[in-house]
């Protein structure tokens, strides 16, 4: 069974119709089940979800807490229905976001020499250490590509810089397909998704090999191997669009090798 559903077309007319039914359906939720979870009628959902009826600002908040929905969706769902948007999104370099901003440096600089890069809900770069940009240039190549998940995908050096790139393109995928199916059917996410399916088709993973129970990143340099294990900090306690979709990639030396020379490279 595919872990997507399809994305409904917005259709023309009612845009909080469409965009009701279009979430509903990346849920892989019944009008029933909707209906039931935000404690109103199934036939006003239904009259909600056909353009018959209107929403109110609660019905539309309701609705959007029974989705689960990440705040800029909710915030697309209330613009559609005619209202003003509940959640701020502040651009990243603003003097709002400038507390949270000397907290990201700081944690960015601690990690250092080890790598540190932060990136938007759809995985493209907004900040990096010197130590992961360094890491990060074979894949970037000409294109100065941003997006992690095209690096793997569409970077002609990616096979020979990454030495495990099918365990790579296996463990992003479920990662991505997971947060598409959270996203409520990001097209964006999506997309990065569909790039990760004909990835693991032109590099699947060995037959029969037993799977590790962590999967590090392992890359060629000169003189040897990299190689690292990562871990994600996301930011829950803020109500603010552009911090919640935040994603802060740390990866950590997997042996002593690699911790070695990421110390005699910063040295």
């Amino acid at each position: 069974m595919s872990l997507r559903a399809p994305i409904l077309p917005v259709a023309e007319g009612d845009a909080f119709a469409a965009l009701l039914r279009r979430f509903r359906a990346g849920r892989r939720m019944s009008q029933l089940d909707l209906a039931l979870d935000c404690n109103v009628s199934a036939r006003h959902l239904s009259f909600l979800e056909t353009g018959r009826a209107k929403p109110s600002r609660e019905m539309v908040l309701q609705l959007s807490e029974g989705l689960v929905l990440p705040l800029g969706s909710q915030n697309a769902l209330l613009q559609a229905a005619g209202f003003a948007p509940v959640f701020p999104a502040s651009p990243l370099d603003s003097e709002a976001l400038g507390p949270f901003r000397a907290v990201l440096q700081e944690i960015m600089d601690r990690h250092a020499p080890w790598p540190a890069i932060l990136c938007d809900r759809h995985w493209r770069m907004r900040d990096a250490n010197a130590v992961a940009a360094a890491l990060l240039a074979p894949l970037q190549g000409e294109t100065d590509e941003t997006n992690l998940v095209r690096m793997l995908t569409d970077s002609v050096a990616a096979q020979a810089f990454i030495a495990n790139l099918p365990e790579v393109i296996h463990e992003m995928r479920g990662r991505i397909a997971l947060e598409a199916l959270e996203a409520g059917n990001d097209p964006v996410l999506r997309e990065l998704l569909d790039a990760l399916d004909a990835a693991s088709l032109k590099h699947p993973l060995p037959g029969g090999a037993p799977r590790r129970p962590l999967v590090p990143l392992i890359v060629n340099v000169p003189g040897g191997q990299l190689s690292f294990l990562s871990t994600i900090a996301h930011f829950g306690t803020s109500e603010d669009v552009t911090v919640r979709d935040l994603r802060l990639e740390l990866l950590f030396p997997a042996d002593d090798v690699t911790r070695t020379a990421l110390k005699a490279m910063a040295g």
